[in-house]
């Protein structure tokens, strides 16, 4: 049987000094993760060990993403990163300095009948 997607959450998140994309997109999936509450597991006894959750980061720099320590934020699940070009960095040339701006779409898929 084909999983089905059955939660998708987004967030954004940010590192306001330093450029750093993996903490902006970490801070993403926390965002996104922080909206729910997957209480529909609990109710349907699902082994959530067996869900997949696959996660989206969208940032200027994707090959800056640790994408390792973005699957780290997420608690459960077998879970896929991918970082893509998207986002947001605003830069602050007096200081020679950006902030960076990420967004994270959190897709949960499960065995359905």
């Amino acid at each position: 049987m084909a999983k089905r997607r059955v939660i998708l959450e987004m967030g954004t998140g940010n590192d306001l000094h330093g450029g750093d994309y993996t903490k902006a997109a970490v801070r993403a999936v926390n965002d996104a993760i922080h909206h729910s509450s997957l209480t529909m597991l609990r109710t349907l006894d699902v082994d959530t060990g067996t869900m997949e959750v696959h996660v989206t980061v969208g940032v200027q720099n994707p090959d800056a993403v640790d994408l390792d320590a973005v699957k780290a934020a997420l608690p459960v699940g077998q879970i896929s990163v991918t970082a893509v070009k998207g986002g947001l960095d605003v830069a602050d040339p007096e200081a020679d300095d950006k902030a960076v701006i990420a967004s994270a779409a959190v897709e949960v898929r499960l065995e359905l009948p």
